[in-house]
């Protein structure tokens, strides 16, 4: 783990860059969720050693680490992710804004290497997903929503862990907790998205007889998820954010994120060892 005086020295070195005296921007895989300008935006370059998450370099910073972009190390691949720091520290993995101008009918392709813009509306990768997930420890996922009144509501799965490609980024879930209704993993309207696949428009791993990313509602397909026949939640259709009843078409969400830590809670058997088949 990094240490105070290495994250001091990274933010030193990055307000340097910000001045435009110095600026040796390391070679991540994602600088594609970046604009040229925005790389001297980073906050923690000129490291030897980079954290392998958001909640390594708050911890190191004692609590103090602004939000923003950070490069970090998962699994050995070097990627810039925003951290929401005042929040405690997460990996944001995706943020949609309704009616965004980020198109989010993607490939599988560039689902799993990511698309957007790191600083608004983005999906990270699941190669990423995967690789954050699946490091030593447990990892829990987080979703945040906003409605049109500016009420927030949040849900938490403790633990989360994303399947490799070889078995299409299948999404694992354990217990849920939050002021959001739980629609990942409670069979409330006969979809259940917990231990399911991943679909795109260009391939389909849902139950349903039609791919479930290409179905539009007013003219907008649904995006890449983890569909089952079809969805009980979907954070990938940019023309209505859903969640069940806390977010839908009579109930408008503006915003929603999707972000990921290190659990709190150590114990237990991997998620990943779990036989259990999809339903």
């Amino acid at each position: 783990m990094m240490g105070v005086g290495s994250w001091l020295g990274a933010l030193q070195l990055s307000v340097l860059c910000l001045i435009g005296t110095r600026c040796d921007f390391p070679p991540a895989k994602n600088v594609h969720l970046l604009q040229p300008e925005e790389l001297k935006l980073v906050l923690n370059q000129g490291l030897q050693e980079f954290p392998r998450d958001c909640h390594e370099i708050w911890q190191a910073s004692e609590g103090q680490a602004w939000d923003g972009l950070y490069l970090i190390q998962p699994a050995g691949s070097l990627i810039v992710a925003y951290c929401a720091m005042q929040e405690g520290g997460w990996t944001v993995v995706q943020h949609i804004t309704v009616n965004s101008t980020v198109n989010f009918d993607r490939t599988w392709d560039e689902y799993k290497v990511g698309f957007g813009s790191l600083t608004g509306d983005h999906w990270l990768g699941n190669d990423y997903l995967h690789e954050l997930t699946s490091q030593p420890g447990r990892y829990k996922l987080r979703v945040k929503l906003v409605d049109k009144d500016a009420v927030s509501k949040t849900g938490e799965y403790d633990p989360v862990l994303v399947e490799g490609e070889e078995t299409q980024y299948r999404l694992r879930l354990g217990l849920f907790q939050g002021t959001a209704v739980d629609a990942l993993t409670q069979d409330t309207e006969n979809y259940l998205h917990d231990n399911q696949k991943f679909t795109t428009k260009d391939r389909d791993n849902d139950n349903y007889f039609q791919n479930c990313a290409k179905l539009e509602f007013q003219g907008v397909p649904g995006g890449g998820w983890w569909y089952d026949a079809c969805a009980g939640a979907n954070l990938n259709r940019r023309n209505v954010i859903y969640w069940q009843k806390d977010c839908n078409k009579e109930h408008l969400c503006k915003y929603a994120w999707m972000m990921v830590k290190h659990s709190d809670f150590t114990k237990g058997p991997p998620l990943g060892g779990c036989p259990k088949d999809e339903l």
